[in-house]
Formats: structure tokens, C-alpha cells, sequence
């Protein structure tokens, strides 16, 4: 099985504001919209660079939404940054309306994604924007599992014409995927190949199941790990592919087991080859203050959880 190691820790959010800079100083039609939140989305190279394409709304996230709409008419790419409970849930009527119904070219950026704001708490995280948005007709959603990735897919999305979302997260995580690969929407990475079980994950949830992948090949069991880092659209192939060598899967998500990855996936297999699944995930719950680690645990979100899941759904195979 192969291996995955990790020189350094950084937080997602950093890789969306390496690649938004990178944007700047490579297409001049990039322009940047915060709601007060420079410093938390890590814009500040981009400002520092073309202060004349950053605009500060302020806490106005609704305006936000309008402005980012209407520049777009005029030719430009909009990346919008706050935290994902307010990328969503605060302005859902204008991203449905203004934004996703007419096909805007607004790029979404959220940060602080999750359980893994921490001590903020239950009013400031968010388990239920992939579900939010992944239901919006022309939509497209992507969470990312590390810094190299989520600079790639900042990059990725100006070239793709069309609203996305783009989650990410707040605390450090360790950086595992090359700095050089290609970030290609809609197509799932395989990290490790195996024949006992799938193992679909997103976001933090990827360095979980390769954590946990090593822990099962010590149990004898082999685990095919696959990065799904586009909620929409779902790379089906690779699900249905796998799952027809293994003959069940789990899924991670650092989200509510309502309406995230997880039930993307089961409608797949409903409809082409059902097998039975296991989920990790938030029970549908809100979440509440303690540190990423604390309330990964508390919510049966580590690579632990994940070790239980395999063996409960091998089990039913």
C-alpha cells in the first residue's frame, strides 16, 4: 500500500490565499470582495499586489453576494471570501437568485468550514453548507483536503465558467498531496488502491482515512482511499468502479450525515449497484466550542471512526 508522509502542517485557507495572489498577478479579470474578514481569508498579498481589484463590503455579506453578481457582467471573476456559515447560510436567497439561477460567474470562498472553527461554536461553524449548495441547479461545489490542493483548485476555478463554492477550513493540517498537481474538477483522486473496502473522503477527512487505511492493512485489510475533493459533480465512475472491485464503502465527511457527500453517494449506488455503506459524519447535530481536535473526537470524525466503520460495513457484506 502506498504510504503518505507529511513535512509541515498549514491550514487550508492559506492555499486559497496563495492562489488567489498567484491569480492576481496572472488574470487581470480576478477581482476580490471580503465582508470584513481579511486577515481570516488571507488575502492580504492579493490587496497588498491590486489594491485596485479588492473590495471591502464590511459585514454586508448579502451585498457581498449582489456586488459580486453584477461584476461579473462586466467581464470579471469575483472571488468572494468569509466564513462558509456566512458564505451560505446568511445569504442563500441572494446566491440562489442573483447568483446560481442566471449562472453567474461568482467564485464562493469560504473558510472556516465545519467542526474545526473550533472555539468559535455552534453559531459560527457550519455542517450543512455542502448540502446547501450542492442543491443548486449550475452550482458546483468543491472541499478541499490540504493546502497544495486548495491553492491548485483556487486557480482551477478561474478558468471554469460558472458559480462555484469552494470550501476550506481554519486549522493546520498536514500537507500531502503533490504542489504540482493539476486540479481537475470533477475528477477523484486515488491514493491508495485495495480490494477489501472503499473509502471515499473530502476535506480533512482525507488525512483521516489514509491514517486509517495503515491502521486496517495492520488488520489485514485492504483499503482503496479515494480523495473525492468535487461534491458536485461527483466523479460516479470512480465510485461505482471501485465499489464493484470491493463491494462496500464508507464515506467522511467533516459535515452533517444529512445532505453531504455521503448521501451523494448512496443515490450512485442506489441506482447503479447498491452495496452496503457506512457514514462518517457529523449525526445530525449542531456542533459547539472546543478545540478541532476535541470536537473531531466528540463527533466521531477521526481516523479511529473511520477504522469502526470499515469493520462494520465489511461486515455486512
Amino acid at each position: 500500500m502506498k504510504k503518505y508522509t507529511f513535512t509541515e502542517k498549514k491550514d487550508t485557507r492559506s492555499g486559497f490565499g496563495a492562489g488567489l495572489a498567484e491569480l492576481g498577478d496572472t488574470n487581470e479579470n480576478v477581482v476580490a470582495l471580503c465582508a470584513d474578514l481579511v486577515g481570516s481569508l488571507k488575502m492580504e498579498k492579493f490587496i497588498e499586489n491590486h489594491p485596485e481589484r479588492f473590495f471591502q463590503i464590511g459585514i454586508a455579506e448579502a451585498n457581498m453576494m449582489g456586488i459580486a453578481a453584477g461584476l461579473t457582467i462586466g467581464g470579471k471573476i469575483p472571488f468572494t471570501g468569509t466564513f462558509a456559515n456566512f458564505s451560505t447560510g446568511r445569504v442563500y436567497d441572494q446566491i440562489r437568485q442573483s447568483i446560481a439561477y442566471s449562472e453567474k460567474n461568482v467564485k464562493i470562498c469560504a473558510s472556516h468550514a465545519g467542526l474545526t472553527l473550533g472555539e468559535d461554536g455552534a453559531t459560527h461553524q457550519i455542517l450543512e453548507d455542502i448540502g446547501l449548495m450542492k442543491m443548486l441547479p449550475n452550482m458546483t461545489v468543491i472541499n478541499t483536503c490540504d493546502y497544495n490542493q486548495t491553492k491548485a483548485a483556487t486557480i482551477a476555478i478561474a478558468e471554469h465558467v460558472g458559480p462555484v463554492y469552494l470550501r476550506f477550513g481554519r486549522p493546520v493540517v498536514p500537507v500531502f498531496m503533490p504542489a504540482n498537481e493539476k486540479f481537475i474538477i470533477g475528477k477523484a483522486i486515488m491514493l491508495t488502491e485495495g480490494t477489501d473496502v472503499t473509502i471515499v473522503a473530502t476535506g480533512h477527512l482525507v488525512w483521516e482515512a489514509l491514517q486509517a487505511s495503515e491502521k486496517l492493512e495492520t488488520m489485514g485489510i485492504s483499503a482503496e482511499v479515494i480523495n473525492i475533493h468535487t461534491i458536485k459533480p461527483l466523479d460516479n465512475e470512480a465510485i461505482l468502479k471501485s465499489v464493484a472491485k470491493t463491494g462496500c464503502i464508507v464515506t467522511a465527511e467533516e459535515h452533517n450525515i444529512l445532505g453531504g457527500l455521503g448521501e451523494s453517494v448512496a443515490r450512485i449506488l442506489v441506482q447503479n449497484n447498491p452495496a452496503p455503506q457506512e457514514f462518517v459524519a457529523v449525526n445530525d447535530s449542531f456542533g459547539e466550542s472546543g478545540t478541532p481536535e476535541q470536537l473531531m473526537e466528540k463527533y466521531g470524525l477521526t481516523d479511529k471512526d473511520i477504522v469502526s466503520a470499515v469493520k462494520k460495513v465489511i461486515a455486512r457484506k
